[in-house]
């Protein structure tokens, strides 16, 4: 069932006259469910016990009834005051409201209420959705980032691109899957530059998929693995996207952080790690900003997550990379580090969201680091046990590959083969950014980052057990903490990350202030509040400017309740106003301006931005050719062969035919028709073999093709050795000759 806040918001937004929000699953209950034809009322005085206080309840409901010209029935006792009343009109909303207007009017009748309906939460029907504790609420995990709750106001958009910088993904997890085949997928692009370290061959290239990352006994400390350890593959990239999206109530594995959203794989590590110069490339290029080499980016992410890090301060190239994204409104989420000393970079950048570890009951895990550069905390995995081959009762279950090296049978990680990690405590804030995100596209960077940690505000638990210490601040790189302590705001951020207080925070309006650009003592000075904007699907509905603090008051406000407020400057001194905007839900934002003699500052926005709603993202299947045959020989001089380009798609099917990369071919490796009948030229080119290429006109880019090995005429067979027929020429070298003289004949008609 809902929670009781969660009937508690139904009942006061029915009682304002606004609208409830539709919940994802099922049916959510409407302003006033008009199925019941019934309310809830409290009576003044107490009815008592046995028959004659039944009796005296049931003269209440007709003394009601009487007074207030409704037809009214009692349905049944809830206890001595409360009692279930049945309407006696047509239960349509407008007679429903009508009937409470006058009903809470009366002297008797402290309070009335709809009898609404209440539905099950969001809960995913993914059968190992029980397992992943750490999406749930529950008392025994108090560091949960209670995604259930939050399902029931968001399961993310199809407008939302959450980037994974990582190991690569395997395209084929079920629960994962291509965007072309239906799935969560996007085509992203390999950033590994280093072949050795790539462990596919090649460099920068399309395809994002983790051909696996071992270190061998051999590889192991030699070479450029010579810092490596021995190793099988991590799978890592398979484990982040699971945990930011999984497919999710698919009656599959697990489910998603975000239900709804798309995942943009960028292969940043190969085999022990990768390089600065990949990742800040797999950054700008996933934030839709240019990079040489690259293509252009058609799914530029609102979100990017990078578990992976290294000791050291933030670099500059780093520092400027993350300025570039903000500024395209691209949020940065990343893991502090697994070393339980200070905050590695990237996540100690200005502006990252870095993010530490907690065990399921909110103390710090062993191996999370800690302290300034932590944004806020979200569970790591924990197995609280320590012996061997014992299950880790709570590790961070998601998908994975089960191939030791290269890929075998997708599969999902479990008690046996954990999961544990800040890795892996960064994309379950990832996911719930990109939820946040998808009922507000407004928000920038800064307002995600500042309502991620105003939502997390439930207190970091002390330990019940008085041997865990208080965690402290790194005093320096030798200064390791690995062991559970028990967090402060200081250690382990703003507070344990939320997903339903997150998303609640989110849905609030953001006030946006423009500001003159010259001010003068004992001038007028205008504010302007209407670029301002709510939420996805609402509306600013009311503007408030106060002011709340300064020196000597000005004389007043004028427009105090409109969008546009006029204040003068002062002579000296200061004063703060204050703006506040509130929804067509009741939701507010604040913000503040300091007006002096000679400026109005403010550190909110000179407008809200727009749009609010995300817009959806339409994926297509790229074009797609194939020729048939794929290979054919024929006789030089003689030989042709018809061949089929298929294209999909596309609505123009239409081809260019190549020989030999030259269009229409020539007489030395044989010509092409524009309908793709390939004649053999009259003598064997050398090679022998040629290549026959259809290019599809929708797409110059899409090319397919098929091989043409051209064979000599066959001899004629002479006398002597046995051989016979003196002169006559082979009967099959024959028939092939008369074929070509009919094939070219018909080609001249």
């Amino acid at each position: 069932m809902r929670s009781a806040l969660g009937m508690l918001l139904v009942v006061a937004m029915v009682s304002r006259g606004v609208a409830a929000e539709v919940g994802p699953v099922g049916s959510a209950a409407t302003a006033v469910d008009a199925g019941t034809g019934r309310i809830i009322v409290k009576f003044r005085g107490a009815a008592g016990q046995g028959a004659a206080s039944s009796k005296a309840a049931i003269e209440k409901v007709t003394g009601l009834s009487g007074r207030t010209g409704i037809p009214l029935a009692q349905a049944r006792r809830i206890g001595p005051e409360l009692q279930v009343v049945d309407l006696g009109v047509p239960a349509t909303s407008a007679n429903v409201e009508a009937t409470l207007a006058l009903v809470r009017a009366d002297a008797d009748v402290v309070f009335a209420e709809p009898d609404l309906r209440r539905f099950a939460q969001a809960l995913p029907n993914d059968p190992l959705f029980p397992g992943q504790w750490y999406l749930q609420n529950s008392p025994t995990t108090p560091s949960a980032v209670d995604a259930v709750g939050a399902w029931d106001l968001a399961t993310g958009s199809s407008g939302v691109v959450v980037a994974v910088l990582d190991t690569g993904v395997r395209y084929d997890h079920p629960d994962l899957l291509s965007a072309y085949a239906g799935g969560r997928l996007l085509p992203g692009f390999d950033f590994v530059r280093d072949t050795g370290i790539s462990n596919d061959g090649d460099g920068w290239d399309a395809d994002a998929s983790d051909p696996g990352d071992w270190v061998s006994h051999a590889e192991a400390g030699t070479g450029q693995f010579s810092s490596c350890v021995v190793s099988n593959s991590s799978w890592h990239g398979t484990r982040v996207s699971g945990i930011v999206g999984a497919l999710s109530n698919n009656s599959r594995g697990i489910a998603g952080t975000g239900w709804n959203g798309w995942i943009l794989p960028a292969r940043t590590l190969g085999k022990c790690g990768g390089s600065d110069s990949d990742i800040i490339a797999a950054m700008l290029w996933a934030g839709g900003v240019a990079v040489d080499g690259a293509p252009a980016n058609p799914y530029p992410a609102r979100i990017i997550n990078m578990s992976l890090g290294g000791k050291g301060s933030c670099l500059q190239t780093y520092r400027n990379a993350i300025s570039q994204l903000a500024a395209r409104g691209t949020v940065v989420v990343a893991s502090v580090g697994n070393e339980g000393g200070a905050v590695v970079a990237p996540a100690n950048c200005p502006g990252v969201v870095g993010v530490a570890g907690i065990r399921h009951v909110g103390t710090k895990v062993g191996f999370s680091n800690l302290g300034p550069g932590v944004a806020l905390s979200a569970p790591g995995g924990n197995c609280v046990n320590t012996g061997q081959g014992e299950p880790c009762l709570f590790s961070i279950d998601t998908t994975t590959n089960l191939g030791l090296t290269t890929p075998a049978a997708n599969g999902y990680t479990d008690q046996l083969d954990f999961n544990v990690g800040t890795s892996f405590s960064a994309p379950i804030v990832s996911g719930i950014a990109g939820l946040m995100l998808s009922v507000n596209s407004r928000l920038t960077p800064a307002q995600v980052l500042a309502r991620l940690q105003e939502s997390a505000t439930r207190p970091f638990p002390a330990s019940t057990d008085p041997t865990v210490p208080m965690c402290h601040v790194p005093s320096s790189s030798s200064d390791i903490q690995a062991f559970q302590c028990v967090c402060t705001t200081e250690t382990c951020g703003a507070g344990m990350a939320n997903a339903l207080a997150a998303v609640r925070s989110a849905l609030r309006p953001v006030a946006a202030i423009a500001v003159p650009a010259s001010v003068s003592p004992g001038q007028n000075v205008v504010l302007r509040g209407g670029g301002s904007g709510a939420a996805c699907n609402r509306s600013v509905t009311r503007y408030a400017w106060t002011i709340v603090n300064g020196g000597a008051a000005p004389p007043g406000i004028v427009g105090g309740n409109t969008d546009t407020a006029t204040v003068v400057a002062p002579a000296s001194g200061s004063y703060t106003v204050r703006l506040t905007v509130t929804d067509d839900a009741g939701r507010e934002d604040t913000a503040d301006v300091v007006v002096s003699p000679n400026s109005a500052t403010t550190a909110a926005p000179s407008a809200a931005g727009a749009p609010a709603c995300p817009t959806p993202i339409i994926i297509t299947p790229p074009v797609s050719i194939s020729v048939s045959p794929a290979s054919v020989t024929l006789v030089a001089g003689v030989g042709v062969q018809t061949f089929t380009a298929t294209v999909s798609n596309a609505t123009d099917t239409r081809v260019t035919w190549f020989v030999n990369d030259v269009p229409g071919g020539n007489s030395t490796f044989g010509t092409i028709t524009s309908a793709g009948l390939y004649s053999a030229p009259a003598t064997r080119p050398s090679p022998s073999s040629v290549t026959v290429k259809a290019v599809s006109v929708a797409d110059p880019g899409v090319a397919a093709t098929a091989t043409v090995t051209i064979a000599p005429p066959a001899p004629i067979n002479g006398g002597g050795g046995g051989g016979g027929g003196g002169g006559r020429l082979d009967f099959a070298l024959a028939a092939v000759l008369a074929l070509g003289v009919l094939a070219r004949r018909l080609m001249r008609v």
